[in-house]
């Protein structure tokens, strides 16, 4: 200290314009930090509006004696760096999942994140990222701390400039108000954290009070008491497969980019599976997730319930509800199996599911390359499934729920197709996954994202049919759709939610008896196509295939 005392002695003029500049950054820091927006589309003229915070904060700051200001200082800055952290969460979450951070449900998720990193840039890639994501929760409260300190002592040393100076900004942000003056269409006078802060503390309180309201939804149930012989009886000795193609959503049909190469495939797919003797119909589910969090979806497409939280996920599978293949299963006319290639580590929901079985990640005796964040290529997945299940005989038709994830972001490598009998067990996959695009060059390119998630979500519908192609018979009834649209950087800002569903079938009594949904015929929803909730589909499925309503629960 007393070298910086001397340093600043010897060179006035230079020490003078370095704490000036100092002071001015501080408060620019400070007032950025009220006027950050909590989502990822900013117009840069929201940084020039008045914070009503700002001018608050100034008055009470000026009028306390040293010590109580310096206490207030350092606690309102930090209280302001947890505030632009939780504004950086927010638009975080928007980019990926469509939505702002819940601040009580998705702590959960970051173990998930830390997990799709390693994953996409391996192990050093993610500790690198987890410490900067570390530095940064530590960097920005202290230098919020430090600024607000600064700025603080600088008003107090000149109280009277500073009520001049808050007395005209205050007539500014009032007048503002009161016209509603504008600047580059943002309001020139700002209340935004107050605002946030209200917006969380009420999304607390809707939180709370949605867990313990959903808690009585899953106990009411259309078809929970209904008797086993009532249930699906039309679909009786079909082999029932439900597929979930990752990410695979409407961008993929309709996205100028990604289209044309899916619709292609979809059309292809479609005249190849009606020479086969297939027939199908498809139309539009509104998914209750985006960007991520598959197993809301899933949930939620199973059950006819809107899982769209991790709070809702974990009510819903500690309950009783029925889920679509609990109902074949509680028939006693099936045999169930889940083919999960993503889970590596335990997964008690397979018993809410109502699945005999489940093959894992390490139970499809795959020893080939990851591609990325997915485990195994889709191809090999299908025909395990057809190896190690579905063509085992057995007394009972086979009702199968099946999670294909090579369509997962970040899109690269993309495995290709090969031969089905030279599948083996997946090392013909090494030279595909080597040559493929690396994940690092893709992840922050919008385009070349697109191009990616195109080009995977072709591989996974050409993998699925040509499975059907190859192993469907007469009783074989497909049902497979996409548990949400791919993040916001590949489907845009402003996507829907809404995912493509269709049903596939040989005999065409399964189809006829969805003949007035008004759904489009083959696999590509038309553009007007029916739009449904996700979560109604269950009771819609399940009433169209003949079961009867015994309600449970209240």
């Amino acid at each position: 200290m007393r070298r910086l005392r001397n340093w600043r002695a010897d060179h006035p003029v230079a020490a003078r314009a370095i704490g000036i500049t100092v002071t001015v950054l501080a408060g620019a820091l400070v007032v950025a930090s009220l006027l950050l927006p909590n989502k990822p589309y900013v117009r840069p003229a929201l940084f020039l509006s008045v914070p009503v915070e700002a001018l608050i904060g100034a008055v009470v700051l000026t009028a306390l004696p040293r010590r109580p200001r310096l206490v207030l200082a350092w606690l309102g800055g930090i209280v302001l760096g947890v505030l632009t952290l939780l504004n950086l969460l927010d638009i975080g979450f928007y980019q990926y999942l469509g939505r702002g951070f819940n601040i009580i449900l998705d702590w959960s998720l970051f173990a998930d994140a830390y997990a799709y990193l390693k994953d996409t840039l391996g192990g050093t890639g993610a500790l690198g990222a987890l410490a900067a994501v570390i530095a940064l929760v530590l960097f920005i409260p202290a230098v919020s701390a430090l600024s607000v300190v600064r700025v603080s002592n600088v008003m107090a040393r000149h109280r009277a400039a500073t009520t001049r100076t808050v007395l005209v900004l205050s007539l500014v942000w009032m007048t503002s108000t009161a016209l509603g003056l504008q600047v580059g269409g943002t309001p020139l006078a700002s209340d935004r954290t107050v605002t946030l802060l209200q917006a969380r503390a009420e999304n607390v309180r809707t939180t709370l009070r949605d867990e313990r309201e959903f808690t009585r939804t899953a106990q009411a149930d259309k078809f929970g008491n209904t008797p086993a012989s009532q249930l699906v009886p039309d679909l009786r000795g079909k082999d029932m497969i439900f597929t979930f193609i990752e990410s695979y959503g409407r961008s993929a049909v309709e996205d100028p980019i990604m289209a044309p190469g899916v619709d292609r495939t979809l059309d292809a797919s479609t005249q190849a599976l009606a020479q086969a003797g297939f027939h199908a119909k498809s139309g539009w589910l509104t998914s209750a997730t985006y960007g991520g969090s598959s197993w809301l979806g899933h949930s939620t497409f199973m059950s006819g319930l809107w899982v769209d939280n991790q709070q809702r996920y974990r009510t819903v599978t500690s309950s009783d509800h029925l889920t679509l293949t609990e109902a074949f299963k509680k028939t006693g006319a099936w045999d169930t199996v889940g083919i999960m290639p993503g889970v590596q580590k335990g997964w008690p929901e397979a018993k809410w599911y109502g699945l005999d079985k489940v093959r894992n990640a390490f139970q499809l005796g795959y020893q080939g390359p990851k591609f990325s964040w997915s485990t195994m290529p889709d191809q090999f997945t299908l025909e395990q499934f057809q190896k190690l299940e579905h063509s085992k005989k057995r007394d009972k038709p086979l009702a199968s729920f099946v999670i294909l994830t090579s369509s997962h972001q970040p899109w690269a490598p993309i495995p290709k197709m090969v031969g089905w009998d030279q599948l083996g067990n997946g090392s013909i996959f090494d030279a595909i996954e080597k040559a493929g695009t690396k994940p690092a060059d893709v992840i922050a390119d919008s385009t070349r994202s697109k191009e990616g998630y195109g080009k995977s979500v072709q591989y996974s519908v050409t993998a699925l049919t040509q499975w059907l192609e190859r192993y469907g018979n007469d009783n074989t009834v497909l049902v497979f759709l996409g548990d949400h649209q791919p993040i916001s950087r590949v489907s845009g800002n402003h996507a829907s939610r809404d995912v493509p569903c269709a049903i596939v079938a040989k005999d065409p009594k399964v189809l006829d008896k969805i003949a007035d949904w008004g759904w489009t015929d083959g696999l590509r929803p038309a553009h007007n196509a029916p739009v449904w909730k996700m979560s109604s589909f269950r009771d819609r499925f399940l009433t169209a295939y003949g079961s009867t309503p015994h309600p449970s629960g209240r």
